[in-house]
């Protein structure tokens, strides 16, 4: 596999390809997704992924293989913290479900495009200042840290978020709801609706949550590619995973704690790099078992409001 212009053409033609025939082909009208369809796209993407990892594995070498999976898995897991987010901006806004999927679409959308520009300026100075590395190392223990502190309730206020508070300042926006649609025209003017403030909420806490992600993969390995495209395979599943698991979220109460472990773990490993080196198999058998360990918790030791 080369990392040529073609490459890159081929794959993001693909990527939109998969993209267009999920908006156009298979969710063309607005329905609410139940679990039996998300886990049944949940599985087409895992296997999708896997299958674009198994080609990595065998024409990049198993170094590149071990570095793809641990980025792709960390993307994963810290993704849950940006569903259950989602799940309170969509219950604040009180949003039906048979239109989630469509802001999920195009948040995801903007996402690829904002993140492709946070990976190609972080690798860029990563490969000209390497002294960064240990900053990067540093700022995820730190996040790492904050996160565990933080407890599992993600600070979230979308009365006073300034974006939402801007927008309504600067943008005529309906009160209600008018169907799937972002823009309405009434009277000749242009209105926005809910439906679009929310998209909003979401493209910006994507950028919050990026600035965590992105560092933590860029610690496994500055290949542009590999993060790229490992980032882009745990994107396109993200809808699918959300709703799967929108209705058990609630359930993985410590799941919080291990993603702040696997951050300072990622953040350790690279400021011990030139005294205790861990080899990629152990990193990623570290970053599964935490995953494990913690949703495992979760089951186990049940808070006390999902007992009852």
């Amino acid at each position: 596999m080369e990392n040529t212009p073609l490459f890159w053409l081929v794959f993001n033609a693909f990527v939109i390809g998969l993209l267009l025939l999920d908006l156009l082909v298979f969710n063309r009208k607005s329905h609410e997704i139940k679990l039996r369809e998300a886990l049944g796209w949940s599985v087409f993407w895992v296997v999708l992924s896997l299958s674009f990892n198994l080609l990595v594995y065998r024409t990049m070498g198993s170094q590149a293989g071990l570095q793809w999976l641990t980025g792709y898995l960390v993307e994963k897991a810290l993704s849950v913290d940006n569903l259950f987010v989602f799940l309170l901006i969509f219950n604040y806004f009180k949003v039906p479900g048979q239109y989630q999927h469509r802001i999920l679409f195009w948040g995801v959308l903007g996402a690829l495009v904002l993140r492709a520009g946070f990976i190609l300026v972080g690798g860029a100075l990563l490969a000209k200042f390497h002294f960064l590395i240990y900053l990067l190392g540093a700022f995820l223990v730190y996040t790492g840290v904050r996160m565990g502190l933080s407890g599992d309730q993600p600070d979230i206020d979308p009365e006073n978020n300034p974006i939402v508070r801007f927008l309504s300042r600067h943008l005529p926006i309906t009160r209600q709801m008018e169907g799937g649609k972002f823009f309405v025209k009434r009277d000749g003017l242009r209105f926005a609706t809910p439906l679009f403030v929310v998209l909003v909420m979401v493209e910006t806490t994507d950028v919050v949550f990026a600035a965590d992600s992105i560092p933590a993969i860029l610690a496994i390995t500055q290949d542009t590619f590999i993060v790229f495209t490992s980032n882009v395979f745990a994107l396109l599943g993200l809808r699918a995973m959300y709703f799967a698991l929108a209705s058990m979220m609630r359930l993985f109460h410590y799941l919080h704690y291990g993603l702040s472990l696997i951050l300072i773990f990622i953040g350790g490993k690279i400021l011990l790099e030139s005294v205790l080196p861990i080899p990629m198999p152990v990193a990623l058998g570290v970053v599964g078992g935490l995953l494990v360990l913690s949703v495992a918790a979760s089951v186990v030791w049940p808070k006390e409001s999902v007992k009852s």
